[in-house]
Parts: structure tokens; C-alpha cells; sequence
């Protein structure tokens, strides 16, 4: 009987979010919003029919988020069709890096001195909370592969990238927890120079897979008229290659994968010219697919494209699936969350550390105010978080990790709440302020 349950709640919620999607965009409504209170209304305490223990299912459940992201971050490398070497990735990298660590910096000193944490825990909380979301930001992301717009080419350049690198700030937690915990323990500093490998290593590994891919598999098409599988087969074969190889080279499969998306992107990019991807493809009917798979002046495109096309369903199936269950969590543990500690952390993250570190990260850059503004205000929580609090379920001890889940998941709802609402009135009064300058 549950079994059949599970497939009519289901099967409902994805033909309701289907058919309501397009509504969603004129909304100040999120559909992250609508799949976390379903998650709510089928947890404990109402439907009771998904249940889920963080401990007992924290590698189970982390795998499953873990699968998420790297379709998100594919996706985001896919959308991002520009030169590397351009100017415009400063900002991308300044807000993934450089506001990211300051971010992780004010986190743990405001977790020490005003929610009383010791150094680990306050540490690992911050890296937890550190990085923006790739999955549940697209509403302030690049729309459409091409799209140059300065504020949402940052931000999605920034959730690219920031998921991967916030790993060391985890590990470092992790080491300084167990030293606090046995102070006899050796607290290992090789740690800097393994996250400048896992960085460099992960995304030089992730664009030569990434690049070297697509040309075989155009070669082949263009030449031989060979490799003409369905895409989305390349799609996860790519992402899976990337991730096994970073893991192989001891390196952030988070970033190879992103860094994989990016290089099909910019090999399409290249062979396209000044053509936009979709005027590459130009028209095909139905009787015309195979011709363009292998036309050597479409070929390109028409891989890129219509990998991005299915990267872009699994991302939303993604979405659904990890906010179902943070949805059930909360579900389990709300009543914890309304404590003073978990609304000062949240107020202080989205009103003065997140800004204040942000502005700092553009400090002499081409950002015009209010794109500064909408850069501090969307560094939504989400996936990203919830990820490595599994990972710290998995490797932190329970007494440690376990006072961590309040913070987490009340940040995570704040986020997608208050950030969902703002999002369609805030960014449609963006771009009509851009096109009016």
C-alpha cells in the first residue's frame, strides 16, 4: 500500500509542478518553495510518509544530493559560453573565491563570539553555509547559453565554482574538530597544498575530458557518420568520466565536472563562430536530426545544445528530489529551529556577512550599485549546504555534527523562502531598469 501511495504523490507532484511551472515564472513563488512544503506535508507529523533519519541515512542521502549538484554544475558550465581568458570571469571568480573564504571567515568568528561555538564546530558550520546554490539559483541565473548579463553571469559563475572549493574549509573543520577532541592528535597542515591540487588539478582535468569529449565524438559523427547515441548518454557518461577521474587524481570532482560543462560549451563556442548556438543548429524537423548529428558546421552546436536540454530536465527532477527531503527533515526537527541563535546566525548571513563580503570581493570592479546590491542580497543557501552537512553527519562525530542540523536546515528554509520570494519582483525590476538604461 505505501508503495502505491509513493507512486500517486509522486506521479501528482510532478504533473502539478509541470503543468504549473510557467505560472511559477510570473509568481513571487519558487518551485523550490512548492517541493520543500510538500516534503513538509508528507514528513512526520502530517502524512508521515517520508521519514528520513539524517543519521542512520547520511551516506545514502549524501550520494543521492551528491548526484544532484554535479548535474547542476554540468548544466551551469554548459550555460556559460564564453573564452576562459575573458575579463568578465574576474567577477565570477572574486565572488567564488575571494567572497566565499571571507565569507567562511565571518561565519566562524560570529558562531565563536556571539552563538558560542567552539573553533571546529563554528568552522565547519561556516564552511556548510559558505557556498551559494547551483541548483535552486537558476531563478537569478544565465537563462540561456550566450547570456552576458553582468549579474547573472556572476552569480552563476559563482555557484560554479564555490560548491568545489568550500571541500578544504570542510576538511579543515574536520581535522581541527578531532584536534579538539584529542589534543594529542597531530592537527595535519598539508591541507593548503592539497586544495591548491584538488582546485588546479580538478579543473584542468574536468576541461580536457571536457574538450577532448566532444571533438572525438564530432569527429566521429562529421567524418564517419559513427556515434550517433542519444546525448543524454554522453551527457552522464561525462560527468561520470569527470568525477572518476578527479577522485582517481585526488582532486574536487565538483569543480572537474563544472569545468567539463564549460569546455563542451566553449568547443561549441569556437566552431560556431559568431553565430549564437541556436542559429548554428538553425531548423531541424523531425526527418532532418541525423543529417545535422553529422553536418560538420552544426554538429557542435547541435551536441551542445541538446545535451544542455537534458542536463537542464535532470536539474529540475534534482531539484525536486533534494528539496522533498529537506522538506521531510524539517518536517521532523521545526520545532528546534525557532531558537534566538538560529535567527540571529540567519539575519546576520543574509543581511551583513554575505553583503559585506561581497562588497568587499568587488571592491574596483566593473559591477554597477545595483548589480552589487542583487550580487549580496542572492547567495542563496540550498543543496550545496545540505551536502556537506551529510558529509559532516558521515565523518564528523555525532556530538559534533549532530547541534549543526538546526542551523543548517532553518538556513536553508530561510533561504529558499525569503529568496524565492524576492527573486521574479527583483530581477524582473532588473532587467527592466537594464533595458531602460
Amino acid at each position: 500500500m505505501i508503495e502505491t501511495i509513493w507512486f500517486l504523490v509522486v506521479g501528482s507532484v510532478l504533473i502539478f509542478m509541470g503543468l504549473a511551472s510557467s505560472t511559477f515564472k510570473r509568481l513571487p513563488i519558487s518551485t523550490a518553495m512548492c517541493y520543500l512544503a510538500i516534503g513538509f506535508v508528507l514528513g512526520p507529523g502530517l502524512a508521515n510518509i517520508l521519514t528520513l533519519d539524517l543519521k542512520a541515512d547520511a551516506t545514502t542521502l549524501r550520494r543521492i544530493t551528491e548526484v544532484a549538484m554535479l548535474v547542476s554544475l554540468f548544466a551551469i558550465g554548459l550555460r556559460l559560453r564564453l573564452s576562459p581568458t575573458d575579463r568578465i570571469w574576474i567577477l565570477p571568480v572574486r565572488l567564488g573565491f575571494v567572497a566565499m573564504v571571507l565569507t567562511v571567515v565571518a561565519l566562524t568568528l560570529f558562531a565563536v563570539y556571539v552563538l558560542g561555538f567552539g573553533w571546529g564546530p563554528a568552522l565547519l558550520l561556516a564552511a556548510m553555509l559558505a557556498p551559494t546554490d547551483p541548483v535552486l539559483a537558476h531563478d537569478v541565473q544565465v537563462e540561456t547559453p550566450g547570456d552576458l548579463d553582468l549579474l547573472r553571469f556572476s552569480l552563476s559563475g559563482e555557484g560554479g565554482l564555490n560548491d568545489g572549493i568550500a571541500l578544504p574549509f570542510a576538511l579543515l573543520a574536520l581535522a581541527v574538530c578531532r584536534f579538539e577532541t584529542s589534543p594529542g592528535d597531530a592537527l595535519q597542515w598539508t591541507f593548503a597544498l592539497q586544495a591548491v591540487w584538488g582546485i588546479a588539478g580538478a579543473l584542468a582535468s574536468g576541461w580536457l575530458l571536457g574538450a577532448l569529449s566532444v571533438r572525438v565524438v564530432a569527429y566521429l559523427r562529421t567524418r564517419h557518420g559513427e556515434a550517433l547515441g542519444p546525448e543524454g548518454f554522453y551527457a552522464l557518461g561525462l560527468i561520470a568520466l569527470s568525477y572518476g577521474v578527479a577522485e582517481l587524481l585526488h582532486t574536487y570532482a565538483f569543480l572537474a565536472v563544472f569545468a567539463a560543462g564549460l569546455a563542451m560549451r566553449r568547443v561549441e563556442q569556437k566552431t560556431s563562430g559568431g553565430k549564437s548556438a541556436r542559429e548554428a543548429v538553425g531548423t531541424v524537423d523531425a526527418d532532418d536530426v541525423g543529417a545535422t548529428a553529422v553536418d560538420p558546421e552544426r554538429a557542435h552546436a547541435f551536441m551542445a545544445e541538446r545535451v544542455h536540454g537534458f542536463t537542464i530536465e535532470l536539474e529540475r527532477i534534482a531539484e525536486a528530489a533534494i528539496m522533498l527531503m529537506v522538506g521531510a527533515v524539517l518536517a521532523t526537527i521545526w520545532r528546534e529551529l525557532f531558537t534566538w541563535q538560529t535567527g540571529a546566525l540567519i539575519v546576520a548571513l543574509f543581511v551583513v556577512l554575505r553583503p559585506a563580503s561581497v562588497e568587499a570581493s568587488l571592491l574596483g570592479s566593473d559591477a554597477a550599485p545595483s548589480q552589487r546590491r542583487l550580487m549580496s542580497w542572492f547567495g542563496i543557501r540550498g543543496v550545496g549546504s545540505f551536502y556537506y552537512l551529510l558529509y559532516a553527519l558521515e565523518h564528523a562525530p555525532q556530538d559534533i555534527a549532530a547541534p549543526l542540523v538546526p542551523f543548517v536546515i532553518a538556513t536553508i528554509t530561510a533561504s529558499v523562502v525569503v529568496h524565492g520570494i524576492t527573486a521574479t519582483p527583483l530581477m524582473t525590476r532588473y532587467q527592466r531598469t537594464r533595458i531602460d538604461d
